[in-house]
């Protein structure tokens, strides 16, 4: 198994159980405003929105890394 593959998952497990024990212990419900996209106050859980800010930064990562160059690790053989 490949070492950064393996790194990677550690971290997202971690930031999981983060998410985990953010949404057990904030159980009261907070308001969120942005005039400019939402015209009315929403009121959730704190937990939700944790877990929504968190969906959000995960889709922009991989809107972000996805899509590059073909190949990713080709190398070009030079002849002697």
């Amino acid at each position: 198994m490949n070492a950064k593959l393996l790194l990677k998952t550690i971290f997202l497990i971690v930031v999981l159980m983060l998410l985990v024990l953010m949404g057990m212990h904030n159980r009261q419900d907070i308001s969120f405003k942005l005039p400019p996209l939402l015209k009315e106050t929403v009121s959730q859980p704190a937990a939700l929105m944790y877990f929504g800010f968190f969906a959000v930064g995960v889709l922009t990562g991989t809107v972000l890394t996805a899509g590059g160059k073909g190949g990713g690790g080709s190398k070009s053989k030079s002849s002697s």
